[in-house]
């Protein structure tokens, strides 16, 4: 998310953040208003309204609508006992028909063949440009690839079954994979003073707000994070994330960074074989390591999908 230093002064990150989090507590709600979000976020609708723009690069509108149908995409792809009338009820569209219509121009394929393609032990998520420039989702059959992914995770990662204990985390909220570098160091900086890097505890993170399966890369909301156990105040950018106690699937790799895309896929590859289910949970990265003090530059890195 390029933000200026403007913003950051003016704490405004931390009051959009405010409106990120509501909007996805209530995607399944009519309290979407600009004027409701608006006050949430402690401006007025006018005001709030360039501003998102600004910061997000949507408009509050357009990116409502993208959040609900990708939800609605998640719950096509994980939940298959609900019917695709609930879906398109539960995201606030009147009918079938216009569900189908809006979520097939996003993705170019309706939601029942969407279901169809992403059930399948042996289907492919890619993205393609579409025609109007749009990037979507196609599905692409394949079967080898599944076997490429098991092989390449049991010689790169050890995974285990792990009962995770709640974690606290301070944060910074980025959207898209360019400059996640910059904001890591955002976070240091801002943690070193405080002593919270002296800590043996303290451990890099980053929390996943969106899957890359369903949201173009330069829109994956994330947290780029600190796992600390001192408690602190909310500083402009800086706000407290928790994640509640669970069981995870836990993979430990020692990747370079072209790899991360790789290890992440085979890891749902990995769950998906052995029958698991993921939950609710945001699925996140715990760092062990700087990359750039590795002879390799390599990340010595524990990826964690929550399952039920």
């Amino acid at each position: 998310m390029a933000i200026s230093d403007n913003f950051l002064d003016k704490n405004y990150i931390r009051r959009i953040n405010l409106a990120l989090n509501f909007i996805d507590d209530n995607l399944d709600s009519e309290l979407l208003s600009l004027e409701t979000v608006s006050k949430i976020a402690l401006y007025s609708p006018f005001h709030f309204h360039r501003l998102f723009k600004a910061i997000i690069g949507e408009t509050l509108n357009a990116y409502i609508s993208r959040r609900r149908i990708e939800k609605a995409a998640s719950v096509l792809m994980h939940k298959k006992d609900v019917n695709i009338t609930e879906i398109s009820l539960s995201f606030g569209f009147n009918s079938n028909s216009s569900f189908t219509r809006t979520f097939k121009k996003f993705y170019g394929v309706s939601p029942s063949e969407f279901r169809k393609q992403s059930s399948g032990r042996f289907s492919k998520i890619s993205q393609e440009e579409s025609k109007n420039g749009q990037e979507n989702l196609i599905f692409e059959k394949y079967i080898c690839n599944i076997n490429n992914h098991l092989n390449w995770i049991k010689m790169n990662a050890d995974i285990e079954i792990k009962d995770i204990p709640e974690l606290h985390f301070a944060c910074i909220t980025h959207i898209g994979v360019d400059g996640i570098e910059q904001v890591f160091d955002r976070l240091i900086k801002w943690a070193i003073p405080k002593g919270f890097m002296q800590n043996s505890e303290a451990k890099l993170a980053r929390i996943f707000h969106d899957s890359f399966k369903i949201t173009a890369p330069n829109k994956v909301r994330m947290s780029v994070s600190l796992i600390t156990k001192s408690d602190f105040v909310n500083e402009g950018e800086i706000h407290k994330i928790s994640i509640s106690r669970g069981t995870c699937i836990v993979g430990r790799f020692e990747i370079l960074p072209k790899d991360f895309e790789q290890a992440w896929t085979s890891l749902f590859v990995w769950m998906h074989d052995n029958g698991y289910k993921k939950s609710d949970k945001n699925p996140f990265e715990i760092y062990h390591n700087d990359f750039r003090e590795h002879p390799e530059n390599k990340f010595i890195v524990d990826l964690h999908i929550p399952i039920e």
